[in-house]
């Protein structure tokens, strides 16, 4: 499969500290990969820079073979539930309708067909019945739900989420995750800010080890090498047990 993603010598800083160095990797197009690493490691930033949000010092980062700026509508991107403010008073339904946006004219407003297509991403995350609700009613699952749904409205090649499970139900969770391994079955490239070393194996194809620099890149079962968790996190922790699946070899 082609890359998708390519990134060569990515370096940001804030104010003056370094946040991520010399990172360089590909993702091929179809991949679920989570990104994973102590807090501070730069799981976020990563992301943020990979998208052009936040700048970065030096470095290239090509999506779909392309400079972000040029492929940004095929880019679809889910924050941090706490990057948002859910007092912002929206409905369900047209918090997923501005995931259209990016594919109208400029000063055009979504018409029925765009309504029935948020409709139709509702459903998919099984969000539909609460359509009419103000966003900020939610519990913090369906929430997630939504966003992904607004994401999925895009019609995007590429997605990036920022710790999408955090403070959601197991039914959410679920949910999310059966979504994303639909997506990436029809061709699309995923990459998720994860922190829950005991649920890669079943989530991710690939994962990608990060504490300001790449540790490690590549499937599961060699990213989650004990030796390998332990220069990104310093030492083994309660995660490393065999019961958590992180290999002891």
């Amino acid at each position: 499969m082609p890359n998708v993603l390519n990134v060569n010598n990515l370096n940001v800083s804030y104010l003056g500290n370094v946040a991520l160095t010399n990172i360089s990797f590909q993702v091929e197009q179809g991949s679920l990969v989570g990104i994973i690493g102590p807090n501070g490691a730069g799981k976020s930033t990563l992301i943020k820079a990979l998208m052009d949000l936040i700048p970065s010092e030096t470095g290239k980062v090509e999506i779909l073979e392309k400079p972000v700026k040029k492929v940004r509508k095929k880019i679809a991107y889910v924050p941090q539930r706490n990057d948002i403010d859910w007092d912002f008073p929206i409905l369900v339904l047209d918090a997923v309708l501005i995931g259209t946006y990016p594919h109208l004219g400029v000063f055009k407003r979504p018409k029925k067909e765009q309504r029935e297509w948020a409709y139709e991403c509702l459903k998919r995350v099984g969000m539909e019945e609460f359509s009419k609700r103000q966003i900020g009613e939610l519990s913090g699952g369906q929430q997630q739900r939504v966003f992904l749904a607004r994401a999925l409205a895009q019609k995007a090649d590429v997605f990036f989420l920022d710790e999408p499970f955090v403070g959601v139900d197991l039914s959410s969770e679920n949910t999310i995750i059966h979504i994303l391994k639909e997506m990436q079955k029809e061709g699309k490239t995923i990459l998720v800010v994860h922190h829950d070393l005991s649920k890669a194996n079943e989530y991710f194809d690939e994962l990608i080890l990060l504490n300001k620099e790449l540790i490690a890149k590549g499937e599961v079962h060699q990213v989650l090498e004990a030796q390998t968790i332990q220069r990104a996190y310093g030492n083994p922790l309660a995660f490393m047990s065999d019961n958590m699946g992180v290999n002891q070899a």
